[in-house]
């Protein structure tokens, strides 16, 4: 596997752990990744929510809990660390000043077009800058706008089909549509990297997500151009992973491809879950919230939204699987061990230098 690239930061394995929240990617998660050559990611949704004070103080409690986060991580690992912060959060700029200040590697930012991110930068050049984007109309809105507004190329972009677990940046009826598949979306959003690194010199290497789940995956979109990949789901079932055991054991239960479904968020957006109890009653109307106790998305407002999002990622993370959410990529059905992060990358690894040809014996030719 060759090395991704990002500015002045190298990448031994061209692989970034999705960041998954409520605490489902923590220092936990993130370090084991980072020791293990790739990028690791921990989630700005909500990473307070163990701080006593967090219903009283949800902006300060938030700020305390990522800093805590990162801080551990570096005591658990010298690799590259990254943090993932949506757009729709309410303590959006506080997330994204915190981890610049903590010294994170890198910020991805999606669910959302991040058009004022590097304005945070204030001369600070150790943080890289990602977006995530699904079509090359959004690559060339954020790459003009940050170069208009700040002088500033994003370090690399994220390019994500509607098929990752969570929330998809396309709206519900076209999640299906081919034209967003990473096969037809990337050429093309290659081709735009490409004119605005011969515009300002700067490379912009482009990686994939959304439904990559193997080293075969990886390797398909690397020789079509991509510089990396970035997974999600398949490090759920991980021994570092930061959830409870009973959330993970969801996974390892959901071995029906058509059990993992795509509802209305509360953030606005399409979001893709395993279906259990929970989202049942969701669908039924069961489930509808009394109160907004964080106010946490500026697309929210709790009297016409069917369930709170951050109480139920919140329950799921601590294993209250019956009154929370679990969010999953469309191959998630296919998690059906919990092993280690180190065997999990080792295993992509073979994954994408399999070659089946070597596999073929020839027999002699019939005379």
């Amino acid at each position: 596997m060759r090395t991704l690239k990002i500015g002045d930061i190298e990448v031994r394995v061209p692989i970034i752990q999705g960041g998954m929240g409520i605490g489902v990617s923590l220092s936990g998660l993130a370090s084991a990744v980072a020791n293990a050559g790739g990028v690791g990611t921990i989630s700005a949704v909500m990473p307070g929510f163990r701080e006593p004070d967090i219903y009283k103080n949800y902006l300060e409690a938030n700020i305390r809990g990522l800093r805590k986060e990162i801080q551990r991580a570096k005591t658990l690992t010298n690799g590259i660390l990254a943090v993932n912060i949506m757009v729709a959060l309410t303590n959006y700029e506080d997330m994204v000043r915190t981890a610049i200040e903590e010294g994170a590697d890198i910020i991805i930012s999606g669910a959302g077009l991040p058009l004022g991110l590097p304005k945070y930068l204030n001369g600070s050049s150790k943080t890289k800058l990602i977006p995530i984007i699904s079509t090359e109309r959004s690559a060339d809105l954020i790459i003009r706008k940050w170069q208009k507004s700040y002088n500033y190329i994003p370090d690399a972009l994220i390019l994500e089909s509607p098929f990752s677990g969570g929330h998809q940046g396309v709206k519900a009826d076209e999640i299906n549509q081919d034209i967003f598949k990473l096969d037809q979306q990337l050429p093309k959003v290659l081709s735009v990297a490409e004119k605005y690194q011969q515009m300002f010199g700067k490379p912009i290497p482009v990686i994939v997500a959304g439904g990559i789940y193997t080293g075969s995956d990886i390797r398909k979109y690397m020789e079509m151009g991509a510089s990396g990949a970035q997974l999600g789901t398949r490090f759920i079932t991980t021994d570092e992973c930061d959830a409870d055991m009973e959330f993970k054991k969801q996974y390892l239960n959901c071995n029906n491809k058509n059990d993992i479904i795509v509802i209305k968020s509360p953030v606005g957006l399409p979001l893709r879950i395993i279906k259990n109890k929970f989202i049942v009653e969701v669908l039924k109307g069961k489930r509808k919230p009394k109160a907004c106790p964080y106010k946490c998305l500026h697309t929210c407002d709790y009297k016409e939204v069917s369930f709170c999002i951050s109480m139920a990622l919140m329950n799921s993370q601590k294993g209250n699987i019956n009154e929370g959410i679990l969010c999953s990529g469309t191959n998630g059905y296919k998690n059906n061990e919990i092993i280690s992060v180190s065997e999990l990358i080792s295993r992509i690894k073979s994954e994408y230098n399999f070659n089946p040809l070597k596999k073929l014996k020839l027999q002699p030719a019939m005379i």
